[in-house]
């Protein structure tokens, strides 16, 4: 099993989402999240003065995945978060040792 993380721009949450369902994937977790990576956030300019942004808001979506689907899901999400600009965002991949279902206590991919 392995664990993927994708940081994406949060108005294309609901692309990635519908195509990750398209691919059978039937649970994530999202969390509103905010950083910056090489560029170092963005200047604004506010009342004539000009500051840093240093944290851009993004979203992180968090999906386990038997390892079939790895690649499948991380070209879903790389079309999906896709829009060619600064800051489209990352992708990671973890390895998963276990997964327990508490409710009925399945575990590894039948916990997923």
């Amino acid at each position: 099993m392995k664990k993927v993380e994708a940081i994406i721009k949060p108005f294309k949450l609901d692309e990635v989402k519908e195509a990750l369902s398209e691919i059978g994937v039937q649970g994530m977790t999202v969390t509103e999240v905010k950083g910056f990576g090489r560029t170092g956030g963005k200047r604004e300019v506010y009342r004539g003065s000009a500051y840093v942004v240093d944290f851009v808001p993004k979203v992180k979506v968090e999906v386990v995945v038997p390892d079939d689907l790895l690649l499948p899901l991380i070209e879903a999400v790389e079309n999906a978060a896709k829009t060619g600009r600064i800051g489209d965002g990352k992708i990671f991949v973890s390895p998963i040792e276990e997964a327990v279902r508490i409710r009925t206590g399945e575990r590894g991919e039948d916990a997923i």
